[in-house]
This record gives structure tokens, C-alpha cells and sequence, in this order.
């Protein structure tokens, strides 16, 4: 299960709240802007190509802008996702293995 529930937009900024059950990834994505993803309860990895960082309750993580990027519970996460308002995420990325492309 993963979930995002939009929370508040202020006039530059806008928060949602990300949740990831039983290991469930979020699709592989670009984002037009960094934002921060504050990990509320539990656990998640991020993963850059072949590179993970795992976070736990407490953690504040900056995610780059245009960087292919995966975020999967481990198995499960709580966590807020600051990001500028006119953000655009890119859903159709080529992952960084050779000879794999993600829808």
C-alpha cells in the first residue's frame, strides 16, 4: 500500500504526507525542483541509481532536482514531503542500469 494525502499550500510552498505500507515502492520519478522529505514514523530507503540512503523516524532527507529517484517502506513509513508549489514530477525516467527503462 502507498498513499499521498495533500496537507497545506502556502504561497511558495506545498506538504503532503507520503505513507508506504508492506514494502510498497512509489514509482521511480524525476521532480522539476529539490524538496525534503521528513520521515514522521517508521522507515524508508531512497535510492539514486544504484546508490540507497535509509531513513528512519527523525530524518530529513533533500532530494535533488532531475535525479531518478525511488522511495520504498521499509516495510513501512510515515513521512512529509515539502516541496515548492509549481513542482512537476516526471513519472517516464530512464533508470540509471544499463538497458532498463521505467515506464
Amino acid at each position: 500500500m502507498r498513499k499521498t494525502t495533500s496537507l497545506r499550500d502556502g504561497t511558495v510552498l506545498s506538504t503532503k504526507r507520503m505513507e508506504g505500507a508492506d514494502g510498497a515502492g512509489f514509482p521511480p520519478h524525476t521532480a522539476s525542483h529539490e524538496s525534503a522529505l521528513v520521515i514522521l514514523k517508521g522507515a524508508c530507503t531512497i535510492t539514486f541509481g544504484e546508490v540507497s540512503h535509509e531513513l528512519h523516524a527523525g530524518d530529513t532527507f533533500i532530494i535533488p532536482a532531475d535525479e531518478v529517484h525511488q522511495v520504498v517502506g521499509l516495510p513501512d513509513f510515515t513521512a512529509i514531503h515539502v516541496m515548492p508549489k509549481d513542482i512537476r514530477f516526471n513519472f517516464k525516467v530512464q533508470d540509471r542500469s544499463p538497458g532498463t527503462t521505467r515506464p
